[in-house]
């Protein structure tokens, strides 16, 4: 009996460990532990300061003493997710605007940092359990605001980011306009944690699996402009990679989306049309190869952003997740919270890196597409030649 006991209290005491490690908490219980994580963190924040800090080291008038990007940017995106719950709340503002700053900084430490769930449950003091819910909320509050953050400019506000195609191209050739960049279309592609029963072969490059199974990673569309602001997003299967096509047919059935003289940029494989130039794919002489490299530098700003992007959001490198919604939802989280940093003035600087095993299949040409292409490569050539 004296043995058996022993073991039943062995296991309730392995229970209890188990249900506070995975048993989320009640609201009211959430409650008071968000609380206490961020007093606890804003307590040890004030003391690092305190104690880093030489007493008498006085304000700089250089901005040595400014609040660094990534704190403004962190509070700009607590105050618009704050805005977007507070309908007519007032009472108790003070502890749910403790329990944002909490959220906000828990799921960023997620996008940011290629960390388990573990370690952001020991950092934050909040079970892992509830680390799921915090995330999930977080990502659904910042998607809410997609349609304000990445959006399509029109009118005005598209003159005013436009380039021109070719520097010599900002004069004008007797009553001829020159050609405008609008943006750069292009895509990036995120692995995904293998299903069960799908184990990988380590001896292979992780990007050639897509050729094996090409549902486990997902294709993130991409439209930015030369400031690297993310103008459209579309996330898909890789199994459902359309290369553009949707967009290209909804510029096609909305002309005033793009003004007068301007086009997108896109790589080999996106469809040549009257709205979106793609480069030779074989060139026969000095004229198709001044286009191709004019298109390669315009090429290189969504390379650029795409590199940006992934090294602001470390957890872009891989998602741990077998569910497409779930990785969805994550990565237009990233998109939309990379154009509020830019906003609020964070930028982010990555290497680029050529995707591997990366397969580019020709895009579709269209007739109109390919004169506009020809009257612009003769264009080019003939002020590179004056």
């Amino acid at each position: 009996m004296e043995a058996g006991d022993c073991v039943v209290s062995a296991g309730r005491a392995v229970l209890d460990l188990l249900e506070r490690e995975w048993q989320p908490l009640s609201e009211v219980e959430l409650d008071q532990r968000l609380d206490q994580a961020v007093e606890d963190l804003l307590e040890a924040e004030l003391l690092k300061r305190f104690q880093t800090s030489p007493a008498s080291a006085p304000l700089r008038p250089d901005g040595a003493n400014r609040i660094p990007p990534s704190a403004r940017a962190d509070t700009h995106v607590a105050a618009l997710i704050e805005g977007t719950k507070a309908q007519g709340r007032m009472a108790g503002r003070a502890r749910l605007t403790l329990m944002q700053a909490l959220n906000v900084r828990l799921s960023l430490t997620l996008l940011r940092e290629r960390v388990s769930y573990r370690t952001v449950s020991t950092r934050f003091h909040v079970e892992k359990g509830n680390i799921h819910r915090i995330f999930s909320s977080f990502c659904q509050s910042v998607i809410a605001l997609a349609d304000q953050k990445i959006r399509w400019p029109i009118g005005q506000e598209a003159a005013e980011m436009m380039l021109p195609l070719y520097r010599l191209l900002e004069k004008k050739e007797g009553d001829e306009v020159s050609p405008l960049v609008l943006g750069v279309l292009g895509h990036t592609r995120i692995p995904l944690r293998l299903p069960a029963g799908k184990p990988l072969d380590l001896k292979q490059p992780s990007l050639k699996r897509t050729k094996l199974d090409p549902d486990s990673w997902i294709c993130v569309e991409l439209v930015c402009d030369h400031r690297g602001r993310l103008l459209h997003c579309q996330v898909s299967p890789g199994s459902e990679m359309d290369r553009g096509t949707g967009l290209s047919s909804k510029l096609r059935q909305n002309p005033e989306l793009m003004p007068p003289a301007s086009y997108l940029v896109a790589a080999t494989g996106y469809p040549l049309t009257a709205q979106i130039l793609t480069p030779y794919r074989t060139c026969q002489g000095p004229m198709e190869e001044l286009f191709n490299r004019t298109l390669q530098q315009h090429l290189r700003l969504l390379d650029q952003t795409v590199a940006g992007l992934k090294s602001m959001f470390k957890r872009l490198t891989c998602l741990d997740v077998a569910s497409f919604s779930r990785a969805k939802d994550i990565a237009v989280t990233a998109c939309v919270l990379h154009n509020v940093f830019l906003e609020a003035g964070e930028e982010a600087r990555g290497a680029e890196v050529e995707e591997e095993g990366h397969v580019c299949e020709p895009g579709e040409d269209s007739e109109e597409g390919v004169r506009t292409r020809d009257a612009i490569a003769q264009l080019l050539f003939r002020l590179k030649l004056s």
